[in-house]
């Protein structure tokens, strides 16, 4: 894709992606100029061009971040804001998922909804799980594993999720008017 049109196409939710998340306009003006040098300097890294939005969000994030780090911070004003941006945003989108989860659990097939409800909400291990359901621990494992693919394809068939490397939720977008979606309450 050529420059010129990814800038006509970001520039401005870019813009005001970064405006909320930085104190001044000028800030956020060079902030934007370096995640476009990013992007066409690794635009030959993106595997898949239909993950070039989440990849330039993800590229947004990590600038916003970078121009956090690279300040010196006026007392310790700086050290406690950062962390707070960054984790109750991360933290609302995970509340915001866990909401709808327990709803996609219950459409689940029994035997998957009880390994998932056994394992993940009650905190069994499973080999606590296998115990208790009289199944080998293999068993166990398969439908622990199986219930989590079911689960996601759930959440899939509703939701278009971003996480980052560590499974935290950045972006929630809810898919069209999706059947198994009536009980997710996610935008």
């Amino acid at each position: 894709m050529e420059m010129e049109t990814l800038w006509g196409a970001f520039h401005e939710p870019l813009k005001a992606f970064i405006t909320r998340r930085v104190s001044n306009e000028q800030e956020a003006e060079d902030i934007l100029q370096d995640v476009f040098l990013k992007i066409f300097t690794k635009m030959d890294s993106l595997r898949d061009e239909e993950s070039l939005k989440p990849w330039i969000y993800q590229i947004t994030r990590h600038s916003i971040i970078d121009n956090y780090r690279k300040r010196k911070p006026v007392g310790d004003q700086l050290l406690h804001d950062l962390p707070e941006f960054i984790e109750s945003n991360e933290s609302n989108l995970n509340m915001e998922l866990s909401a709808c989860l327990r709803p996609m659990i219950q459409q689940l097939p029994d035997k998957y909804r009880e390994a998932i409800e056994l394992t993940e909400l009650e905190g069994l291990s499973q080999v606590e799980l296998s115990q208790k359901l009289g199944i080998s621990f293999s068993g166990a494992k398969s439908r622990v594993q199986r219930g989590r693919q079911k689960l996601k394809d759930i959440i899939s068939a509703c939701c278009h999720l971003e996480l980052d490397r560590y499974g935290n939720v950045l972006e929630i977008e809810s898919k069209d008017a999706s059947p198994k979606c009536n009980s997710c309450g996610c935008q």
